[in-house]
Parts: structure tokens; sequence; C-alpha cells
């Protein structure tokens, strides 16, 4: 008899380890399949965020220029098929620079005064990759294509040793060993 009750513990026990065991890999696929749905949005649908909350960053409800054409990771804003990061640690340009260039990204480059649209910048300075080239005597984004004079008019003289911050919808220059904080852009298309 005892033998019998000994055979039948071990089963129910048995059986009761592949249902533990059985539910836990149910619970780790869905957990994996919820977590990377969270951290992937579409680009032409980020989250609302509206009006300026100390430098961030106001995105258009009805932005009719994007289209669904990419997908940003979490915490990036996605913008007419582009991806940005706008950080709120302030680093140096150089230490900014490279934390972009660690999520295979730039700090970055504008394309149009209308790119940055849904920027509510307030009194926040962000450093972008634009720096001056000795060699070429002109101001450069960092994949080393010039600065459109229609993107913004260097009505004033920048210093050439210094870095480019955007803020107020312009650029102004700051000493790259100041800190500010930073947007990376990643260009999916």
């Amino acid at each position: 008899m005892t033998a019998f009750h000994t055979i039948h513990w071990r089963l129910v026990s048995g059986i009761l380890g592949v249902i533990c065991l059985s539910l836990m890999v149910t619970l780790g696929i869905l957990l994996k399949n919820s977590l990377s749905k969270e951290s992937v949005r579409p680009a032409s649908s980020p989250p609302p965020i509206t009006g300026h909350q100390e430098g961030r960053f106001r995105t258009l409800e009805n932005d009719s220029i994007g289209a669904d054409c990419c997908f940003c990771k979490d915490k990036w804003i996605g913008y007419q098929c582009n991806c940005y990061f706008i950080s709120n640690e302030r680093k140096t340009w150089e230490e900014s620079r490279h934390l972009c260039a660690s999520q295979n990204t730039s700090l970055l480059h504008l394309q149009s005064r209308e790119e940055l649209s849904f920027i509510d910048s307030g009194d926040a300075f962000y450093w972008i990759g634009l720096s001056y080239s000795q060699e070429r005597e002109a101001w450069l984004w960092e994949n080393g294509s010039a600065l459109s004079q229609d993107l913004f008019p260097l009505s004033h003289t920048l210093n050439p040793k210094n870095c480019i911050v955007y803020a107020r919808k312009n650029i102004l220059d700051e000493p790259c060993g100041r800190k500010n904080r930073y947007i990376c852009k990643q260009q999916l298309i």
C-alpha cells in the first residue's frame, strides 16, 4: 500500500511540475511579445505630447506629411520617417555625439526648417551634428554635407571654435565643453 501512495504522489508531483513549467513558458512568451510591442511604435503616430514642458517636444496630432513607413524604439519620437531621441540629460558636444553613435545614429542633421516644426524647445539648448571644418572652411554636418544658407541664414558670425546648438528654432554657437541636452536622429529611408 505504501508503494502505491509513493507512486501516486510522484505522479501527481510530476504532473504539477509539468503544468508549472508550461505556465512559466507561456508567461515568458506573453511577456516577450508584450514588451516588443511596447518598445516599437509607428513613426507617423507618436504619442501626443502637448505644450511646453521644460524643453519637451510637442508633436503634431494631425501629421499628414508622415506615413506608416517606419517604427521607432521606445522613448524615440517618429516624424516623417525619421526617429528622434531628445535627451533630458546634459552632456558635452563630444559626449552627445558618442552617445548617439552608440545607438547607431548621429547628432541631429536638419534637412529643412519644417523638420522640427513639432518642437517647442522653450529655453532649452540642444546639441546638433554641426561643426566647423578648418580644412574646408565651412560649417558641416557630421555626414560631411555643408549647412544650407536657406536652412539657417548666418546673420551673425559663428565662432568656428564652438559647436552648434539648436534653440528657439535657430542655431547658436556654444563652447563644445559646455553641457547641453542633445538630439539624436535616425534616418530610416
